[in-house]
């Protein structure tokens, strides 16, 4: 969270969610679902509703890292600047014409090699 808020994100409104929260009424529709951690893809995901296309981008986990706070800086940073990558080549899709098949294809392309 410091990194994030040195790096001038407003961390403030944020906070983590349960799965169930996407299926409840009301819940805002979704037509991408990305999961970034480095064991989810061996874990069940939900079905979620509405099927958004999915992907799994395999980025490290920077948690487990021992080390003082300029080298664990540098991990999370490392990570940070990895997803800030995938998500403006992400951002870069929205002007292709693409069907769903194509943007599931892209999307899985997107990320790091897992």
């Amino acid at each position: 969270m410091k990194l994030l808020n040195d790096l001038g994100h407003d961390t403030s409104p944020l906070r983590s969610k349960n799965w169930d929260e996407f299926a409840a009424p009301g819940a805002p529709t979704m037509d991408f679902i990305v999961t970034t951690c480095d064991n989810a893809a061996g874990e069940v995901c939900p079905i979620w509703p509405g099927h958004p296309t999915t992907a799994h981008w395999p980025f490290p986990d920077p948690a487990p890292f021992q080390g003082g706070e300029e080298e664990t800086r540098e991990v999370y940073l490392g990570v940070y600047r990895q997803i800030e990558e995938c998500v403006r080549r992400l951002i870069d899709l929205a002007g292709d014409d693409l069907d769903k098949d194509a943007i599931a294809a892209q999307l899985q392309s997107i990320g790091p090699a897992g």
